[in-house]
């Protein structure tokens, strides 16, 4: 059998619940968590982050998932997900996964802090790829191959009620909601509105290019963190700074990766607003994390933005301004 190929996931723009057709379309639950394409071949599993990083070793428990598709290979798309003491997603609770190797930590941290993978469609069964099936094969392929585990589930999807499974969704705490068309295949590597993401907050990925200290109880640490985007024109452009959703261990984290990172100049590509640039922390624009945030300002600024954490699956240019959308907006993520 020949070795399974190499898939990059499809991705979904950011948009507004279908008004029209809506017996066209399948809602899944939008989950906060990672991103991972299974490989699942010849009694093992290794797991592709979105920018095809290898992060098979952070997360020991899904090698069990090796046993599940009867033996067949597979590539199966789906999220990893660690889960807060009332059962919700918790992208806080997975920040310490995502980031660490060490053998000995990891093994700590899946007995503490497991995660599971959460299917939600299938690239590949056997020698055939299923790319060009419509979403509702691909949904009975996966079914009908990837038997349930303990740390690993295939959970439900909708068939209209968008607008039932997205209240669902803001009633259970979840990120949102995802709407993907019947007919859809697979598009690898491609971001369309055949799948239209529909969120309950407004949350944005953002490049770190600097820091300043803080004060107080912060003595000594970070302060906040100087927060840029990048431009269709390539410009890393400043949109502001972020100093709450830290804690204690976050801005450790902090402190450690940034610090080798310093440079003597912005990083910016536009001058940087002069009470920001005081005493701050120049670095190298190559850390990505996430805000969540209020609104988007007429000068390009972020609103009473939150910190949510590092996000090592994106890279940096991949981050572009949010253009003031607000929750069930039509805009691309």
């Amino acid at each position: 059998m020949a070795p399974l190929p190499t898939y990059a996931p499809m991705l979904a723009q950011l948009g507004s619940l279908p008004t029209t057709d809506e017996n066209d379309w399948a809602v899944e639950m939008k989950w906060d968590g990672v991103r991972a394409l299974a490989y699942v071949d010849g009694g093992a599993v290794r797991l592709m982050s979105r920018n095809a990083k290898d992060i098979t070793a952070a997360y020991p428990e899904l090698q069990l998932m090796a046993g599940a598709t009867g033996g067949r290979p597979a590539v199966i798309d789906g999220e990893i997900v660690a889960f807060d003491e009332a059962g919700r997603p918790s992208f806080g609770a997975l920040q310490p996964r995502m980031h660490q190797r060490n053998p000995l930590s990891v093994a700590e941290l899946a007995r503490t802090v497991p995660v599971t993978f959460l299917a939600f469609d299938i690239l590949h069964l056997g020698d055939d790829p299923a790319i060009a099936l419509p979403y509702t094969a691909r949904r009975d392929l996966l079914e009908s191959t990837l038997t349930p585990g303990f740390r690993w589930q295939v959970p439900v999807w909708f068939h209209d009620h968008a607008e039932d499974a997205f209240a669902s969704s803001r009633r259970l705490g979840l990120e949102g909601v995802v709407c993907k068309r019947l007919t859809s295949p697979y598009r690898p590597g491609r971001r369309t509105a055949e799948w239209t993401k529909v969120k309950n907050v407004s949350a944005v990925e953002v490049v770190v290019g600097g820091w300043k200290p803080g004060a107080g109880r912060r003595a000594g640490t970070i302060g906040s963190l100087l927060l840029g985007s990048y431009d269709d024109g390539g410009r890393l452009l400043f949109v502001g700074h972020v100093g709450t959703g830290f804690t204690q261990a976050m801005l450790r984290d902090l402190h450690r990766r940034l610090a080798p990172l310093e440079r003597p100049d912005p990083p910016f590509d536009e001058p940087v607003p002069r009470e920001h640039a005081r005493d701050a922390h120049w670095v190298s624009p190559v850390l990505v994390g996430e805000v969540q945030y209020a609104e988007m300002t007429g000068d390009n600024r972020l609103r009473h933005p939150s910190w949510r954490g590092l996000r090592p699956d994106r890279e940096p240019r991949e981050v572009r301004a949010p253009g003031g959308e607000s929750p069930g907006a039509s805009a691309t993520g």
